[in-house]
Formats: structure tokens, C-alpha cells, sequence
């Protein structure tokens, strides 16, 4: 039996695949099997998958399910004493199971270990690092205000802790992560390796360019959650919409990019003042407004050539970030 069981559902995932696969092949601690559940894939996925020379290697062919289920088909099958998801498109540094696994052995009441991520961009090439975040033990108030985790491929789960809370939720496919989250966070301890292990991809063909699909995913995650919330915590819901209604408005902003989808981030983001203003204090709320004011006094044609090269600029230091790292 292996200690890990890393789960890869995989949807016409042709152009990332063998990539996402090697990052696991090249991972330090190599007791693992690599359970990859081919989701109806219409594309090369199956026939790419079959060159890959690895006794560790278990491929599930299923009709297409949507990501919720074919994780769900993954954890069927696995047989690790931990299980981690590791999306098609995404990759991790060679050192994340080792140091994940170290965290929850040397904490055994923990139920998951997290790390921290890199967002890249569709080709691989820009990078930046998400803010550290230091939320250990219980940290189910934290989740409830802010997906900290960030993605599905992030964490390492004991599987009595995946036993206990079951599968994902397919009906808020989404943000079925999130939720995932949530649930486990209700009635384990988290652990953090403080170290950034996680290159998530930010592609436009994925589910978190929907932008209103993920808004309504979201919202039916904080109503699903707050339903069984603890009493303590119901206080909480009105800056757990908020910051959704904040994480939305940077969607608008950065990856649709146009005049109306400025509006839009525009009006999200006054929502999510409305419910809690205290999140005027938030750095990145801060900055949001001076960017929409900006294309708003001086018109969107010249404020987004000004925001572009400052960002060329930023991606330019950012891109110093070594991919030797993976």
C-alpha cells in the first residue's frame, strides 16, 4: 500500500499533461501512486498518458463527469494512506509531498496540510507569488472569510479525514474546493508549510474564467456553509460575502480585462463595501479603487495602456522567479 495517493483528473488536458505528470514523477519523496482519472477527454490525454513508462502510474477511463466527479472516481480509487489532487494544468515543487507529509506526521491530530502558491500565466512564462499566510489549527473562521487555500491542488489530506467528510460536491462545481475546505476545516486542524510548493495556472479555458458562473458557485457555497455554520460563527457571513464579492471584482479586473467588465469589477467591489465596509482597509481593495478611478478620469483606452506597462513591468521582475524550483 502507498503512504500517498495523488489524484489528477484530467479533461482534454493534452497540452499541460505530461508536464503536471513529470512534476509528480520528480517529486523527493516517491512512495506514491498517481491515480489519473481520465474524464471523457476527446483529445491526445489518453494516448499521452499511455507513453509514460511508470509503475506508479494508474489511468481511469470514465464518460465525462465534470472535475467534482472525477476526483470523487479518484479517491474510489485509492488506496494511500493520504491523498492529494493535483489538477491537469497545475504543478508542484519537487520538495511538496516530502515537506507536507513531514508537517502532518510530526502534527498527527492535523487532518491537512497546505502550502503556498504561484499563479502563472496560460504558458507557463509570468509568475507571481500569492502573500504568505500563516493559518494553522483551527482555521475554519479564516476559510469562512477567505479561500486561503486557493486551489484543488494545493493540499495533502489524511485519509481518515477525507473518510469522515466524504466527496466533493458537485453541485457547486466551481468552488467545489472551497467547500471541500470548509468541510474539513469544521472538524480538523490544518497545518502550513510555510513555503511557496504549488504552480497554479491560470488558463482561460478553465472554470475560474466564468466569471458568473463562479460568482453564483461561490455565493451557494457561503449559503450551504453558513446553514451549518456554528452559532459563534453566523456573524461572520456578511465579510465572507464580502470578500467574495471582492475576489469577484479582481476577476473582472484580470481576466476580461475590457471597459464593461470594469464596470462590473466596479460594481462588485461596491457591494462588497456595502456589506463590510472595514474591507476598505484591504490593500488590494485599495488599489482596485485607485485602478478604476484612474481608466474613469482619464478614460479606459489611455488607463489601461498605463496599467499594462506597469504591469509589464511587475511581470518582468516576477518572470525572475526560477521554474528550476519545480
Amino acid at each position: 500500500m502507498p503512504t500517498i495517493s495523488v489524484i489528477v483528473p484530467a479533461y482534454n488536458a493534452e497540452r499541460t499533461i505530461l508536464e503536471t505528470i513529470t512534476s509528480v514523477q520528480q517529486q523527493a519523496f516517491s512512495d506514491f501512486e498517481l491515480i489519473v482519472i481520465n474524464d471523457g477527454s476527446t483529445d491526445r490525454t489518453l494516448e499521452l498518458l499511455n507513453t509514460v513508462n511508470d509503475s506508479r502510474l494508474k489511468v481511469f477511463s470514465y464518460p465525462n463527469g465534470g472535475l467534482s466527479v472525477a476526483r470523487n472516481r479518484g479517491i474510489s480509487q485509492a488506496s494511500g494512506e493520504f491523498l492529494a489532487f493535483l489538477d491537469a494544468d497545475d504543478l508542484w515543487t519537487a520538495d511538496k509531498l516530502e515537506l507536507q507529509l513531514a508537517a502532518l506526521q510530526q502534527y498527527p491530530e492535523s487532518g491537512v496540510a497546505y502550502s503556498w502558491n504561484y499563479c502563472m500565466d496560460e504558458q507557463g512564462k509570468s509568475f507571481y507569488a500569492d502573500p504568505p499566510i500563516f493559518a494553522t489549527d483551527q482555521v475554519y473562521a479564516q476559510l469562512l472569510m477567505d479561500n486561503f487555500i486557493v486551489n484543488g491542488s494545493n493540499c495533502l489530506i489524511r485519509r481518515e479525514a477525507v473518510e469522515s467528510v466524504g466527496k466533493f460536491d458537485p453541485e457547486v462545481a466551481g468552488s467545489a474546493d472551497w467547500d471541500y475546505w470548509l468541510r474539513l476545516a469544521l472538524h480538523w486542524p490544518f497545518v502550513v508549510v510555510p513555503k511557496h510548493q504549488v504552480f497554479y495556472r491560470i488558463s482561460s479555458g478553465s472554470m475560474s474564467a466564468n466569471v458568473e458562473f463562479m460568482e453564483s458557485c461561490n455565493l451557494r457555497v457561503i449559503e450551504k456553509t453558513f446553514q451549518s455554520a456554528p452559532p459563534e460563527m453566523q456573524s461572520l457571513k456578511n465579510q465572507s460575502l464580502a470578500r467574495s464579492y471582492r475576489y469577484i471584482a479582481h476577476m473582472y479586473w484580470t481576466r476580461i480585462g475590457t471597459a464593461d467588465a470594469a464596470k462590473q469589477a466596479g460594481h462588485k467591489l461596491w457591494m462588497a463595501i456595502r456589506l463590510y465596509p472595514s474591507i476598505l482597509q484591504d490593500r488590494w481593495v485599495q488599489n482596485l479603487l485607485f485602478k478604476l478611478l484612474l481608466i474613469r478620469i482619464i478614460s479606459p483606452k489611455w488607463g489601461f495602456q498605463i496599467l499594462q506597462f506597469i504591469s509589464k513591468l511587475r511581470d518582468n521582475r516576477n518572470t525572475k522567479v526560477q521554474r528550476s524550483a519545480t
